[in-house]
């Protein structure tokens, strides 16, 4: 009786030996890390930018020209342009956009506090899409025209500050303009 006890025993723990690096490996795979600078693909428009990850920013920001309130179906709208150099063939590309308003935030700096629109926004970053809300304003003195805060970077992954471009864009359905 003792020998089978210790038999039943010594299987139920090669078992368990045998299932413990299954069961560890089953969570899911290590998060995904990026650059503090990589390349988002800007959709449906295809257009490849430069973007800093930034973690000290609580909203992603997008270098938007001749912003233009208004009206539609009794919603507030913003027309805007997008000027910035495409990534993938260097041409300087300007891009008009119209998006519904989500919310409009103020922004304290230096210069005083000025209030932005905030609107829906599809980037591509990695292999994920991200439908996240982009505050508007004139990035041009800046090096990125996109910046992608917090609330956007929960969603993406972690940041290594010491990395750049670890990620091309390649979103299922989103291609690269033919250079």
């Amino acid at each position: 009786m003792l020998s089978r006890l210790t038999g039943s025993l010594s299987a139920a723990a090669l078992a368990l030996l045998i299932a413990l690096p299954a069961a560890q490996a089953a969570p899911a795979g290590k998060p995904e890390i990026y650059g503090w600078i990589e390349e988002g693909r800007l959709l449906p428009e295809n257009v490849t930018v430069k973007t800093k990850l930034d973690t000290g920013a609580l909203t992603s920001s997008l270098d938007a020209r001749e912003l233009e309130r208004f009206d539609k179906n009794g919603e507030q709208w913003v027309r805007f342009k997008v000027e910035v150099t495409d990534s993938d063939t260097g041409k300087q590309v300007s891009i008009p956009f119209e998006r519904r308003i989500e919310r409009n935030i103020k922004v304290r700096g230096a210069g005083g506090a000025e209030g932005r629109p905030v609107v829906l926004m599809q980037m591509c970053i990695g292999n994920q899409v991200l439908d996240e809300q982009f505050s508007l304003n004139d990035r041009g003195d800046m090096l990125y025209p996109v910046l992608i805060g917090r609330r956007t970077l929960e969603h993406l992954g972690a940041v290594d500050v010491s990395r750049t471009f670890t990620h091309k864009p390649s979103c299922p359905g989103a291609k690269a303009q033919k250079k």
